[in-house]
């Protein structure tokens, strides 16, 4: 009996120490989680300094080389082709007949409306000898009149048809497609010749909200093409869009004039250089800084351990810096990572 009282002893004594045991660790491990939870409760991003800088004014931006002139010359009449007398590559003048389509019909209706025109001709010189004897009346004399006038007319508009079996250019320009041989049944509105001038090109290009004040019409900018490395071209803005795009750039037009080579052909990337080859000081901060895009025209700025959000007043890009205008000072810390995370005020630990 007395061994069994002491071992319940014994084993209500060990009961206790373990019991202390793990309420001692217990307070322990509380104590580790709550530095923990603080340490996690700031969200760790990278910052960078706001500072003047010396920036390259040029604007860069990129487009497409257009022709100043293209046209789609189509068949004004049916019918076959005799002669084709350009090729593919051709510089071709203004007036210059491209193609000739047989017009038997065509001829057969002048040779007819000249006819009835002579016909007419005579016929109103017997009325008016007529009138002078009595034999007619004014009425009778107008009437012959008012047909040989349309019969007049009717010849005209024969001729005007019957010269359209000549396929001629419009402008001056080089021959870009052919779709007709000798032999080939036309009708009207069949395309035939491509014609398109390069001695002169468009060069259209987006130039963004925070620039477009700087671009002006008339403007004299510097042109370049990457296939071109060696050569540059002048432009002239010839248009302003008046209204921005959906992604806030607005459409400009340089034009540009091709060299005696015509190096430059429509279809190829052109780059424009807005502005003076050289450097201004300017406060800016990198372009991840702002929150979503630069649009928005807003940061984050680490004072007091505290991701606060700050409006700033955005001005020209600079590749991967942007101009601040107004809204922060040189040295402020702006944040570059992790504002997805960030609430205005929410703590942060700012990590190399």
């Amino acid at each position: 009996m007395k061994k069994i009282f002491i071992t319940g002893i014994i084993v209500i004594a060990a009961l206790a120490g373990i019991m202390y045991v793990l309420k001692k660790n217990k307070k322990e491990n509380e104590a580790q989680t709550a530095v923990v939870a603080q340490k996690n409760a700031a969200v760790a991003v990278r910052i960078a300094e706001a500072g003047i800088k010396d920036v390259n004014t040029v604007y860069v931006t990129n487009g497409t080389f257009v022709p100043k002139q293209e046209v789609k010359l189509s068949s004004e009449v049916a019918g076959r082709v005799a002669r084709v007398l350009v090729d593919e590559g051709d510089y071709v003048k203004v007036g210059q007949t491209l193609a000739i389509i047989v017009g038997d019909k065509q001829n057969v209706s002048v040779n007819n409306a000249q006819a009835v025109y002579d016909n007419a001709k005579n016929e109103v010189a017997r009325f008016e000898s007529a009138f002078a004897t009595g034999g007619v009346t004014k009425q009778q004399l107008d009437q012959m009149k008012l047909q040989l006038e349309n019969a007049k007319n009717n010849l005209r508009s024969s001729q005007i048809t019957a010269s359209d079996v000549n396929v001629k250019a419009s402008f001056a320009g080089i021959v870009n497609k052919r779709s007709i041989e000798p032999g080939s049944y036309v009708s009207p509105g069949n395309e035939m010749f491509e014609i398109v001038n390069v001695s002169s090109l468009k060069l259209k290009v987006n130039v963004d909200e925070k620039n477009i004040g700087f671009v002006k019409l008339g403007q004299n900018i510097k042109v370049q093409s990457a296939v071109l490395a060696n050569k540059t071209f002048q432009g002239k803005v010839t248009f302003i869009a008046p209204k921005a795009d959906g992604s806030l750039n607005f459409p400009v037009e340089l034009e540009i004039s091709n060299n005696a080579a015509n190096d430059l052909k429509a279809g190829m990337y052109g780059t424009a250089y807005f502005g003076d080859d050289q450097t201004a000081q300017a406060l800016v901060v990198p372009r991840d800084a702002f929150v979503g895009s630069v649009s928005s025209n807003q940061v984050f700025v680490v004072k007091d351990g505290k991701a606060v959000l700050t409006k700033v007043t955005a001005g020209r890009v600079f590749g991967d810096q942007v101009e601040i205008i107004s809204g922060i000072e040189s040295g402020a810390q702006v944040i570059t990572t992790g504002q997805i995370n960030l609430l205005d005020g929410t703590a942060v630990e700012i990590i190399k």
